[in-house]
């Protein structure tokens, strides 16, 4: 969103844009299929291991189906994003940027710069639908649909997802 956001508000910084697991703001694509959002928004007042907890808790349901993860390494990441930048204001704001976010499909049909748009189809934060709605709303948009990847990066499309950017990139 932020991305998109830039290359519409401010042309003249972007020489192509890459869309991940991103949407329009158009309210009939894009949603989250999760049963109950509220798992998104942090526990007020959590400590260091409850807000580790919250986010092992979380790429169980948003995370790409399939991957091996040990419990380990899924605490071990979620401790070191708690301790790289745990912000739950932060992560409040961004939620209700998001849901007050108008519609950028208008604007979106104006973008001149070579773009990708990437998504998993297994996405059930931000669904494939809204992947489908930006490619199809910048003109010659790229999409890299990644089959099974869910609301992450799992390594295994990293290859995939790399070339995309890099390709696009050297477009511009």
């Amino acid at each position: 969103m932020i991305a998109q956001l830039v290359a519409v508000e401010r042309p003249d910084l972007v020489a192509s844009l890459a869309s991940i697991m991103s949407t329009t703001g158009d309210r009939a694509v894009g949603q989250a299929t999760l049963d109950d959002v509220s798992v998104l928004m942090p526990r007020p007042g959590a400590d260091r291991e409850a807000a580790i907890a919250a986010d092992v808790a979380l790429y169980r349901l948003i995370g790409s189906p399939g991957v091996e993860i040990s419990e380990d390494d899924r605490v071990g990441g979620a401790a070191a994003k708690v301790d790289r930048a745990y912000h739950p204001a932060g992560t409040t704001r961004q939620f209700a940027a998001i849901v007050t976010a108008a519609d950028r499909t208008p604007s979106l049909r104006t973008l001149k710069v070579p773009t990708v748009v990437i998504h998993g189809e297994a996405d059930r934060l931000v669904d494939v639908s809204g992947g489908r709605a930006t490619a199809a709303a910048v003109p010659g948009a790229e999409l890299v649909l990644i089959p099974d990847m869910g609301h992450d990066l799992p390594e295994r499309a990293w290859d995939r997802i790399v070339d995309a950017v890099v390709t696009n990139a050297a477009k511009a």
